[in-house]
Formats: structure tokens, C-alpha cells, sequence
């Protein structure tokens, strides 16, 4: 019988733990300097201009909040996943998320980089220094990822197996640079690339279901998706649960806290209700994670 999906995050902790997990990993949560977080809170706040949808943020909390709540929750690890949209922003961006990463045993060290001439410096010291993921988003940062001044990057990160959470579906805005194309021309050069696509690449989910098949190194996160807030804008197709009952080991679950229009529960609920088994919830909520960035229960 089917452990029954929590009711509300106060919920949560027994729904791990009927599942018989330690608690979660979760590899898509934010935390960011206090005035980038602010501008990007302040984006969400006019999100039915962007997305044709009111996106009221659920966890809009001091730093120290959502921390706490991740701890009730029983998030045992997670990244910060900084991301710049311009020149000369990530090395500080990086500077910034090494350092928090320093004070919270539970925090996955994380970094970023942005197509310049400095990259592969400030690339090579984040790996030196111990970081453990890297966050790359098309969109926002409005670059190809086949761009060549990140091909020397692309080949170290293949080189190391350090996994690299990317954004690069056309959800929920489309990009110049976003869509499966360009990530099958990055992936035919580097296909020892150890890539988390964002969202499951929502709406293209079909297109990168084909790339998670395709290299055997490719995983997908969960980030939003089957929830009702993304099947009222994107749905996935029922007819693909099969491929992803297929891909068990290779999805991870994501959340995109604390940046969320809903409680982190509904998140679990929405994979719950995909009715893909206890089995695959065991690897989505814990064991792919906790493999992929070395997580001791």
C-alpha cells in the first residue's frame, strides 16, 4: 500500500519517514546575497505581467526563516544555486555562496559562471576551493551555452563529473537561447556532461525525456513540476510517465524554495500523485541526491 502524500508541510516529515528515508535532497533551492534575492522577489511579485499569472512567493522569509523551515521540512541538503544575468557578476556571486555554504554544514557548495574571458579562472577556483554544484539559467542570463568562451568550462566540468543544474527549458518564458537544440549541440561536444535539466525542461519535456535517454549522464529535478500551478500553464503528458517511471535513478527531486507560489508540500504531493510507486519516490526524494553529491543518512 501507497504511503499517502503529506497533507501540508507540517505533514512532511512523516511522509519521509513512512517511506523509510532519512529525510530529503533536494537540489533545486535558492539562497542569494540579500539584494539580489530582493530584485528577484520583487520580479515575482509582478509575475501576471511576465507570465500571465500571479506568483505570490509562500516563502518570502528572512534568511534565517528559511532555514529553519528547510530544517523542519527535514531537507538534509541542498544548494544555494546563484546565477548572474550580466558580465562580471558570478566569481562574486560565487564568492558569496562559498562562504555561506562555510557557516551551514548542510548546504551544498555551489557556484555559477557566465560566458567571459574570466571564466574558466574563476570556474577552476570555485572546483578548487570544494564546490560540489554548479547553476547555469539560459534564460535569465540570455547567453548560448555553446558559446565558445565556455568551452574550456564545459570540458573541465565533464572532466570532473561535477553536476551543473541548468535551466534551459522554454518554461516559464522562452529565451532566446532556451529549448532542447541548443543543449543537444552542447551535449553532442561534451556527452560526458554531468547535467541536471531545471523543471524536467518544462514545456519541452518530451524533447529532454529523449536527452535523459540518450546520455547516460543526464538527470532531470522535479522543480514545479506535475503541481497544479505548472499543469494549469505547462502539462505533461500522463503518456510519458512510463519514460519516467524508466528514468527513476536519474530524476532528482527539486523545489525552487523559497521562490514558490505554493507550500513545499504541494510539491510532494504533485510527484505522489504521479502514482509511479513508493520505490521511485525512495530514489526522487533521497537516493538519486544523496549519490549524486555524496550525502551520508
Amino acid at each position: 500500500m501507497s504511503v499517502p502524500p503529506p497533507a501540508g508541510d507540517a505533514d512532511v516529515p512523516r511522509f519521509w519517514r513512512e517511506l523509510g528515508l532519512p529525510g530529503l535532497v533536494d537540489v533545486h533551492v535558492h539562497f542569494l546575497p540579500a539584494p539580489v534575492q530582493a530584485k528577484v522577489w520583487a520580479y515575482f511579485e509582478a509575475a501576471e505581467t511576465h507570465y500571465g499569472a500571479a506568483w505570490p512567493v509562500h516563502y518570502a522569509l528572512p534568511e534565517d526563516e528559511r532555514l529553519a523551515v528547510l530544517a523542519r521540512l527535514g531537507v538534509r541538503a541542498f544548494p544555494t544555486l546563484p546565477y548572474p544575468h550580466k558580465p562580471g557578476m558570478a566569481a562574486w556571486l560565487n564568492d558569496w555562496s562559498h562562504g555561506f555554504a562555510a557557516a551551514h554544514p548542510q548546504v551544498l557548495s555551489s557556484a555559477t559562471f557566465f560566458p567571459e574571458p574570466e571564466a574558466p579562472h574563476y570556474v577552476a577556483e570555485a572546483l578548487d576551493r570544494g564546490v560540489r554544484v554548479f547553476k547555469v539559467h539560459v534564460q535569465v542570463g540570455a547567453f548560448d551555452p555553446r558559446d565558445p568562451l565556455l568551452d574550456p568550462v564545459w570540458a573541465r566540468l565533464a572532466e570532473t563529473g561535477t553536476p551543473v543544474v541548468i535551466h534551459c527549458g522554454s518554461g516559464p518564458l522562452r529565451g532566446e537561447h532556451t529549448g532542447p537544440a541548443p543543449m543537444t549541440g552542447l551535449l553532442e561536444r561534451h556527452p560526458r556532461l554531468q547535467l541536471v535539466i531545471a523543471h524536467l525542461g518544462m514545456p519541452e519535456y518530451r524533447e529532454f525525456l529523449d536527452l535523459a535517454e540518450r546520455y547516460e549522464r543526464v538527470h532531470l529535478d522535479t522543480t514545479m513540476f506535475a503541481t497544479d500551478f505548472t499543469e494549469r500553464l505547462m502539462p505533461f503528458d500522463p503518456a510519458d510517465r512510463p519514460r519516467l517511471a524508466a528514468l527513476r535513478d536519474r530524476v532528482l527531486l527539486g523545489s525552487d524554495f523559497p521562490s514558490i507560489p505554493y507550500p513545499y508540500a504541494e510539491q510532494l504531493a504533485a510527484l505522489s500523485r504521479l502514482d509511479l510507486g513508493d520505490d521511485w519516490l525512495r530514489a526522487v526524494l533521497w537516493h538519486n541526491g544523496a549519490r549524486l553529491f555524496g550525502v551520508a543518512a
